[in-house]
């Protein structure tokens, strides 16, 4: 079993922010599996969290089960969700996988992690504290403020990052931001058919 969590805030007012780009993610991934993904999923109360299963048929021929979740935490409060989740399920946390947005990482980047600190993300932080270990698989997807847009006159940041994280992408940036969403969706289906470790040698970029 694997548990893949997608980081976000619920509601429609963060819908096309970039901190809700891991939800975007396993949209995407349960819509390339299911003909209609939003009739797929399901409000979990007990998980607080949105959840889809399905069955993926790995190369052995044995399917294995996948849970996507969308936590309704908020957030800074995404440990609350994944705790409940693998204590119910009684999974290892090396079958936790996090995909979220990354703010030191460039603009359609994408990095395949095992473990490691939060590096300032909130969701992330959450998530170790709430498990108590950071021995988990991460997809962090490169948000990075482009310089030369992000600063004034005086080299100092237009908006802070708490207000750029929570604001949507621009018309320039959608282009990059579907192809890291196709990409990503690629790098989740091939490392359940071969591991992410060697997933990471394919997928991860600078």
């Amino acid at each position: 079993m694997k548990i893949i969590v997608g980081l976000g805030n619920p509601g429609e007012k963060y819908e096309k922010t970039r901190h809700n780009l891991g939800f975007n993610v396993i949209d995407k991934f349960l819509k390339n599996f299911k003909s209609v993904s939003e009739s797929n999923w399901r409000e979990e109360r007990k998980f607080k969290s949105d959840i889809a299963e399905f069955e993926f048929n790995l190369r052995k021929g044995k399917p294995e089960k996948i849970i996507l979740v969308k936590p309704k935490t908020y957030m800074n409060g995404s440990g609350l969700a994944v705790t409940l989740l693998s204590s119910y399920f009684k999974v290892n946390t090396s079958d936790i996988w996090i995909i979220h947005d990354d703010i030191d990482l460039p603009l359609g980047s994408m990095r395949i992690r095992f473990g490691g600190s939060s590096g300032g993300h909130k969701g992330i932080q959450s998530i170790i504290e709430a498990i108590g270990t950071e021995k988990f698989w991460r997809f962090r997807l490169g948000i990075k403020r482009d310089r030369t847009k992000a600063h004034d006159k005086k080299n100092k940041f237009i908006k802070k990052v708490n207000e750029f994280v929570l604001d949507t992408f621009s018309h320039d940036e959608q282009g990059k931001v579907r192809e890291l969403i196709k990409k990503s969706c690629s790098g989740i289906e091939m490392g359940l058919l071969k591991g992410l470790e060697g997933t990471m040698n394919k997928f991860n970029t600078k």
